[in-house]
């Protein structure tokens, strides 16, 4: 069994809603994603490793993306009372992010160089040691998909995975991308 079958597999068997293969040339980094992230959009812009500035410039992230031929996002959707349902939000985050760690930890046994993108920041650590002292798990951190300056409305679109599934719901979309030439 070839490594993109193995990959394939343990993505498939992971729990996400929805998987998609990426066509890389739809892989966009884009200064303006980068500016929402320091004009304050989540927080976290200066706050963490896996975010900028920590996790490189936007030329970084296109040299290191650069190394990866193959790609998959991954998406949970949660089905919420209402648009108000922060309890709601708050479990389809948490079991997004348990799978997605998961399952980066599992791909790394197959494909040591896999890139995991997530969604949102870094949260391996309780507690972030940015900027007074080097990333505790350097080989784990995860950066976020819009870290990379990647639109992820834009990415789904282009590879034919809904962003929006309608009223009540919430989507988490995050992505893995893989070296396999070696």
């Amino acid at each position: 069994m070839d490594d993109l079958k193995k990959i394939t597999e343990i993505i498939e068997s992971a729990g996400f809603s929805h998987t998609e293969r990426i066509h890389m040339e739809t892989v966009e980094l884009m200064d303006e994603v980068r500016e929402m992230c320091q004009n304050g959009n989540c927080g976290m812009y200066g706050k963490n490793w896996a975010c900028p500035p920590g996790c490189g410039s936007l030329e970084d992230c296109r040299k290191n993306l650069s190394r990866y031929q193959k790609g998959i996002l991954v998406q949970t959707v949660g089905e919420l009372e209402d648009s108000m349902d922060w309890e709601g939000i708050k479990e389809a985050e948490e079991r997004h992010k348990k799978r997605f760690l998961e399952t980066a930890e599992k791909l790394r046994e197959i494909c040591p160089e896999v890139l995991p993108l997530g969604a949102g920041t870094c949260t391996l650590c309780k507690e972030c040691t940015y900027p007074g002292a080097p990333c505790r798990q350097p080989e784990k951190r995860i950066s976020s998909m819009e870290a990379y300056g990647i639109l992820v409305s834009d990415i789904c679109t282009k590879n034919q995975m809904k962003y929006y599934y309608g009223p009540d719901t919430i989507a988490y979309t995050s992505c893995y991308f893989f070296d396999l030439s070696s």
